[in-house]
């Protein structure tokens, strides 16, 4: 357990480092490209804490985050402005307002409720089974978002949310979040997990439900990314059902897999690493573009450079940047030897 300890102190330095650091250079863009990094942190952790332990690929996280941004919205745009944003919400929904740090939870138990109540038959499922479901899964929560114009103003884009996600309540939740994924991957229910992740017959008949192992994880998974989604709404104030589909899908797995799907510290190293890269490629993309002066428009680079450096991690590091072990861990194991040799 020591070890586990080692790790929760080093990963929440690491996010204190990125939200001090840039409070400490006071630049606005820095500001806003570590927040959206610690909101992202939120969400691969909480696709961690399902697809690490289950070894299953899910899809669908990115909806909930949507449920999770659109839930916080209804309950947090101001009566007067909710007519403009919103104009054909229910009567019942329109005097409601709750503060938006309430809002962030209810959007989580909303994204966890719908999660619980659709999800515990596709947990049956394994392999590519399971990947294609979580896409369908995708695909319906993209769709409800996309039409039920009541809640959601349909496709348009839906404005008017508080903004109240900063620096330091981005880095407290994305710290409380990564102890919970810690906790969890070291609860019975994530030792077994991972047991049948690795041998599902074996870890079966042993006694283990396995879906109802992989039920628990997945609603888990998804009350973090509401939680996600709302801090993200509330930072970006306006956006429309297409945040919430396959780019923004692609680019939370790439984090993942790049960093190591079964740890904590992959989810954190792979978060800050294609962060970085991402917006390294962004800025060097609109330099291009900027240089070419209107003929040949560089598009598209930022994303090809992405799937083509998960390709190469998947053929030279297919288990990632911490492919089994922790931060802590490795440390530990690392100074044991230099003892034994001194």
């Amino acid at each position: 357990m020591k070890h586990s300890y080692l790790t929760a102190l080093i990963l929440i330095a690491v996010i204190a480092v990125i939200a001090v650091g840039s409070e400490m250079i006071g630049i606005r863009l820095y500001d806003r490209i570590a927040t959206n990094l610690l909101i992202s942190l939120v969400l691969v952790v909480g696709l961690q804490t399902f697809m690490g332990n289950s070894g299953l690929l899910s899809f669908a996280h990115i909806g909930f985050m949507g449920l999770g941004a659109y839930t916080s919205a209804v309950l947090t745009i101001p009566e007067q402005m909710k007519g403009m944003a919103l104009p054909d919400l229910y009567e019942f929904m329109k005097v409601v307002e709750i503060s938006p740090l309430l809002a962030m939870l209810a959007a989580g138990v909303v994204a966890a409720l719908v999660a619980a109540v659709v999800a515990y038959p596709l947990m049956r499922l394994s392999d590519a089974a399971a990947v294609i479901t979580s896409f369908a899964l995708l695909v319906v929560l993209y769709t409800v978002m996309n039409n039920w114009s009541a809640l959601t103003n349909g496709p348009r884009t839906l404005f008017g949310l508080p903004k109240t996600t900063e620096m330091p309540i981005a880095a407290i939740v994305a710290a409380v979040v990564v102890l919970i994924a810690l906790a969890f991957k070291e609860s019975r229910t994530g030792k077994l997990l991972r047991a049948s992740r690795e041998d599902e017959v074996a870890a079966a008949a042993l006694g283990a439900n396995i879906p109802h192992l992989r039920w628990r994880a997945f609603i888990l998974a998804a009350f973090i990314a509401g939680i996600g989604g709302a801090l993200w709404g509330h930072f970006i104030t306006s956006f429309a059902p297409k945040a919430f589909y396959l780019k923004e899908t692609f680019l939370i797995i790439t984090m993942l897999v790049i960093g190591g799907a079964n740890t904590v510290t992959g989810a954190v190293a792979g978060t800050v690493l294609i962060t970085v890269a991402y917006e390294g490629l962004r800025g060097t993309e609109a330099t291009l573009n900027a240089a070419s002066s209107g003929s040949g428009q560089v598009i598209g680079l930022t994303e090809i450079v992405l799937a083509l450096a998960m390709i190469a991690v998947m053929i030279v590091r297919p288990g990632g940047l911490f492919p089994n072990r922790e931060i802590g861990h490795i440390l530990t194991r690392s100074r044991r030897k230099k003892e034994k040799t001194a």
